[in-house]
């Protein structure tokens, strides 16, 4: 009877741990592909398009799930007592985390260089089809040309009255002929403009992309500091750095009273000035306050980066940066007059403004694309701006600046209202860096980081009575 009974649970448990084990095993190896896949350059070398994108939305799933993993344990860990372990932990698990999001960045970049070649390719192939339309028509021009110069006497005369009516047939075959093909070419011209605004939509979420990597690689690269900082303390120094930290706070809080008006940006508010700002801006649009801190963190570390780049050629859009070093791509041809526009109505000189400039991260067969211009703490473009400029002055009673702090902060409260914050600040925060596409990768990732700082703001508005 005893040897029926552990037959039975061998039996049993040998599946079981046969299934444990095949399940750990193949999630070791997506484990080593993804990361195979995120390092090797040459990653859809031997197999088709098709294929290689699917292994790369395979990890990229990886990826997602384990970072999802990750913030469930921070969440936990973050509920715990606030120690010394605890928080080289919870350091441990941001560092990982932060990391299978930047591989996801990586495998993101590398589907959207292959939907890139392959829009470079319908581009190519669409152009030469116009081409060659255009060579028919004019050779079918040339031919009705020729006809049309002899008069219909003459070709009576060359003739017969069947050869006579043979020839207007032929001209009208001809005429046809031509409409068929000035019609294809419309439709390919039509079909050509799409592609190209595909492929500048394409090329632009991979430069959006890599910015976001650069960002998570910054805190990364932070967080393995503050990690290795506490590696070096004992528990009754992190407790006493612990307490300094409340007293700063408490500190902080004294000056968050003071209602500053900053007309340029020649300095960044403090916490306590740029948190009286957002409450007042909350009080308007009904924007959370910390939510309003972390956008404005995320674009110019609350005015502390507002561009580096000025615009000096206003047809080319190119310029240098501060220090007078020449930078291609600083605006948008389509955006310079507005910017001219609004600089010289706030009596600043246009040349001399500083913009962010453009981030030469990525070609395509060897073109650059994308561009620089944003303005202001809000990083906000010259035409965004102007469908807020009209609200902005409204409220305030005054010109809207969107280099005045006050009227960024109040400028993206309005945009993040408009963009549903009330409902999700997650899809707000999206919409805010992508626009209408805020459902791709880059957006989300934004959006994450925008939220995560959202939650360190809330805990510290708290943590000083606000």
């Amino acid at each position: 009877m005893r040897k029926s009974f552990i037959s039975l649970l061998l039996a049993f448990l040998v599946p079981v741990f046969v299934f444990i084990k095949t399940d750990k095993v193949f999630a070791d190896d997506l484990s080593v592909m993804c990361e195979q896949i995120t390092q090797d350059e040459n990653t859809c070398k031997d197999i088709s398009s098709s294929e290689c994108r699917a292994k790369l939305e395979k990890c990229a799933d990886y990826y997602d799930q384990q970072s999802a993993l990750i913030a469930n344990d921070l969440s936990k860990t973050q509920q715990q007592k606030n120690t010394l372990q605890n928080e080289i932990s919870s350091l441990k698990k941001k560092i990982s985390g932060l990391d299978y999001q930047i591989s996801q960045g990586t495998l993101l970049v590398k589907d959207l260089s292959l939907q890139i070649n392959d829009t470079q390719k319908s581009i190519d192939k669409t152009s030469f089809e116009i081409s060659e339309a255009q060579e028919q028509i004019i050779a079918i021009l040339r031919s009705i040309y020729e006809q049309d110069k002899k008069s219909s006497f003459v070709i009576l005369l060359e003739g017969n009255l069947s050869d006579f009516f043979s020839n207007l047939a032929y001209l009208e075959s001809l005429n046809a002929k031509i409409s068929a093909l000035i019609d294809s070419t419309t439709n390919l011209k039509n079909y050509l403009e799409t592609q190209k605004v595909k492929i500048d939509t394409e090329k632009g979420q991979v430069q959006k992309t890599i910015q976001v990597q650069n960002l998570q690689k910054q805190q990364n690269e932070k967080n393995k500091q503050q990690q290795d900082s506490l590696l070096k303390l004992t528990e009754a120094q992190y407790q006493q750095q612990q307490r300094e930290k409340a007293e700063a706070d408490k500190n902080a809080a004294s000056i968050k009273a003071r209602i500053f008006e900053l007309i340029g940006v020649s300095q960044a508010p403090t916490f306590g000035e740029a948190l009286e700002i957002a409450k007042y801006v909350s009080s308007v649009t009904g924007v959370r306050p910390a939510f309003l801190l972390a956008i404005l963190t995320q674009e110019s570390s609350l005015g502390r980066n507002v561009g580096q780049c000025y615009l000096t050629d206003f047809d080319t859009g190119n310029g240098t940066n501060l220090q007078g070093v020449a930078k291609k791509r600083v605006m948008n041809p389509k955006s310079i007059q507005g910017f001219i526009s609004l600089t010289e109505s706030l009596g600043m000189k246009t040349k001399e403004t500083p913009v962010s400039c453009w981030i030469p991260l990525y070609t395509s067969n060897g073109t650059p694309y994308g561009w620089g211009g944003a303005m202001g703490p809000a990083q906000f473009i010259a035409s965004t701006w102007s469908a807020y400029t009209i609200k902005v002055t409204d409220i305030t009673g005054r010109t809207a600046n969107p280099w005045n702090i006050r009227d960024a902060f109040l400028a993206s409260g309005l945009l993040l209202k408009d963009n549903g914050a009330g409902s999700s600040e997650s899809v707000a925060a999206a919409k805010y860096y992508c626009g209408g596409n805020y459902g791709r990768y880059e957006c989300r990732a934004y959006a994450n980081s925008v939220l995560k700082f959202a939650s360190q703001y809330e805990a510290d508005i708290k943590a000083i009575g606000g």
